[in-house]
């Protein structure tokens, strides 16, 4: 019911000159599994910290179901927060850690309830261990279990899985998600991580420099980004510049360097001028030039491979298009096509579905994750 929805209104936040979170407008649903997503300092985890009353927002409200939450002590929040630091307590065995918070209220009879988290997170037979007996993955469920015992309206996770290694982290995404569908609490989950986000959300914000750019299902994000930010944020995108030359009722006819191309108005942001064509490296297939009929697909002729790189699953080439540019290709190795070689000439072919369109004023490389030296 949309009773409890968690419910943002024009929420601000200033330190100093500097605005870390923009008139933010947003609706959590009750009992969905939400992502916040975006690069470091886009404001996603102070927008976090004013839900768990840990920063009080410049302007703006923030409301939790009928009650008006803006200004409330965070212990007076029915709203717990698990940190990428578990801050489990040494001294204490994995069962009185979990009590910890019931205890705090005043309870007397913990252990039906204590035992039935530990279940939850499928820690039942550890109990009686402390924190440094655990692995970090125990770790974490053992945090997450001592934040839900005391039933909050809704759980906050910032960065929950960021001291994990890749291998243990992808398995605790799938666990949250299982616990999540399990309880019922609505999450709401701030990370960095497209992957992560992509695998437990119900719903995906993306968040660039304290405002929102694009919200909806992860798949409806991927297949139809808004904004370059977006469709380089999530995922890969190759973006080529292109001229909008006719319109019909369903489609968009675009001239690339003297090529042809074709686009749903449907997966449109921009419509006429100058725009951005946009399609996803796995949407694109290899073909030796001149070896493919034209079969209705989009098709960019005379590119060359300058690298190639097998990861197992796929393999993952740079094709140079005639004018210099780079596209990237991921094929499938599921041994049904031909594998290509650095120097061999190339048409790069995809369908028009999987192609959408941009607005060119954009920058084309927004969005795109560099890496940081240390």
């Amino acid at each position: 019911m949309a009773g409890s929805d968690l419910v943002l209104t024009g929420v601000t936040k200033r330190f100093g000159a500097f605005t870390a979170v923009d008139d933010l407008d947003l609706t959590v649903p009750q009992g969905s599994f939400f992502a916040l997503l975006g690069p470091s300092g886009c404001g996603k985890t102070t927008t976090l910290r004013m839900v768990a009353g840990l920063e009080e927002p410049t302007a703006g409200s923030i409301r939790l179901g009928a009650d008006d939450i803006t200004t409330l002590r965070p212990y007076r929040r029915p709203v717990n927060t698990v940190f990428q630091s578990y801050a489990l307590f040494p001294h204490l065995t994995i069962f009185e850690n979990v009590a910890f918070g019931l205890r705090r209220t005043g309870a007397k009879k913990v252990k039906p309830q204590v035992e039935e988290m530990l279940e939850l997170v499928e820690l039942g037979q550890y109990g009686g261990r402390k924190p440094t007996q655990l692995s970090g993955g125990q770790q974490q469920r053992v945090a997450l279990a001592r934040a839900l015992i005391n039933r909050p309206q809704v759980l906050l996770l910032d960065e929950p899985l960021g001291a994990l290694d890749l291998k243990l982290r992808r398995q605790m995404q799938i666990e949250l998600k299982r616990i999540q569908t399990d309880v019922g609490i609505t999450f709401v989950h701030v990370t960095h991580d497209q992957e992560e986000a992509m695998t437990m959300a119900d719903t995906i914000a993306v968040m660039n420099s304290g405002v929102i750019e694009q919200m909806g299902s992860p798949a409806e994000l991927y297949e139809h980004p808004s904004t370059t930010f977006v469709s380089n944020f999530l995922g890969q995108s190759n973006l080529v510049a292109a001229t909008v030359v006719e319109k019909d009722e369903d489609h968009l006819l675009l001239d690339v360097e003297g090529s042809r191309l074709v686009a749903p108005l449907a997966r449109a942001a921009a419509l006429t001028g100058r725009v951005w064509v946009g399609v996803r490296p796995e949407k694109v297939f290899l073909a030796h030039t001149g070896s493919e009929t034209d079969d209705g697909s989009n098709v960019l002729r005379g590119a060359v491979v300058t690298d190639v790189s097998f990861v197992g699953v796929s393999t993952q080439y740079l094709a140079r298009l005639p004018w210099g540019q780079e596209l990237m290709v991921f094929e499938q190795n599921t041994g049904a096509r031909l594998s290509f070689r650095t120097g061999d000439q190339v048409d790069l072919h995809w369908m028009p579905a999987h192609t959408f369109l941009l607005d060119a004023a954009q920058d084309a490389t927004a969005g795109v994750e560099r890496e940081v030296a240390e």
